[in-house]
């Protein structure tokens, strides 16, 4: 009876194992990249469903933003941007991602990718910006330049729909050399990661009236998956629910 205790306790363990592994490999690995002013916490919700459906998210704040609001600087650039998400993936040992870029998120995850590109899978673009190689945020789309700049003061861009008296969280001012720093994308690996363009466009309004419209264009361009959401442009928050569901399903 030992013996046979003995047998059945070492095939449990081993089909344990093996569910557990099975489990570990067929985990989705998401890095999902914020906004202008924000942080990882405006995309706390949309983890959280993620995570319950059996997905490994991780949100990266960026140099002067969210919590790390404390290394504010108008010498905070777009490539310190990049390198802060390259480095989380390196540092954590990330393979076979699905990078997420929303917004200005899109300029940053477009430079990881140049950097790295045998690490990811697949790029998500959430309403976000898609550069050309020599392009900034404030180049890339001329339309919303002029209302970015009129938001400067010092060599930062100051939300100007934060009350000064907000507690935290909220969105913080970003230095403009994050917008005018041209992103720089010469590997040649980088043309053969799939991509997915999500645009987010409000309710009762045609795409192309959308500022994010031209890189949807140009996602098209490419011949990747484009997608419509009735949503405004920050659906983590008005719709996390959809936004987690279609992340998943775009995997």
């Amino acid at each position: 009876m030992k013996i046979i205790a003995s047998v059945l306790s070492v095939i449990l363990s081993v089909v344990i194992s093996t569910r557990v592994s099975g489990q570990q490999k067929s985990q989705t690995t998401f890095v999902i990249v914020h906004g202008a002013w924000g942080g990882s916490w405006a995309f706390k919700k949309v983890d959280s469903l993620m995570t319950a459906h059996g997905a490994l998210v991780y949100r990266p704040s960026l140099t002067g933003q969210g919590e790390r609001v404390h290394l504010a600087s108008r010498e905070v650039g777009l490539t310190t941007h990049i390198d802060d998400v390259v480095n989380m993936i390196v540092f954590e040992n990330l393979n076979d991602i699905v990078l997420v870029g929303h917004s200005y998120g899109g300029m940053v995850i477009t430079g990881v990718a140049n950097r790295i590109p045998e690490r990811i899978r697949k790029l998500i673009y959430l309403d976000a910006f898609l550069p050309l190689d020599g392009e900034s945020v404030f180049t890339a789309n001329p339309k919303g330049r002029e209302g970015i700049r009129s938001m400067e003061k010092d060599g930062m861009i100051v939300p100007p729909w934060v009350k000064a008296d907000q507690p935290f969280p909220k969105d913080v001012p970003q230095s403009v050399k994050t917008f005018s720093e041209v992103i720089a994308l010469k590997n040649p690996k980088l043309k053969d990661i799939a991509g997915v363009y999500i645009l987010t466009v409000d309710e009762g309004k045609k795409p192309e009236e959308d500022t994010f419209y031209i890189f949807a264009e140009r996602a098209k361009k490419r011949k990747w998956k484009y997608v419509e959401m009735v949503a405004d442009h920050n659906p983590q928050w008005s719709k996390a629910s959809e936004l987690a569901n279609l992340l998943e399903t775009n995997q």
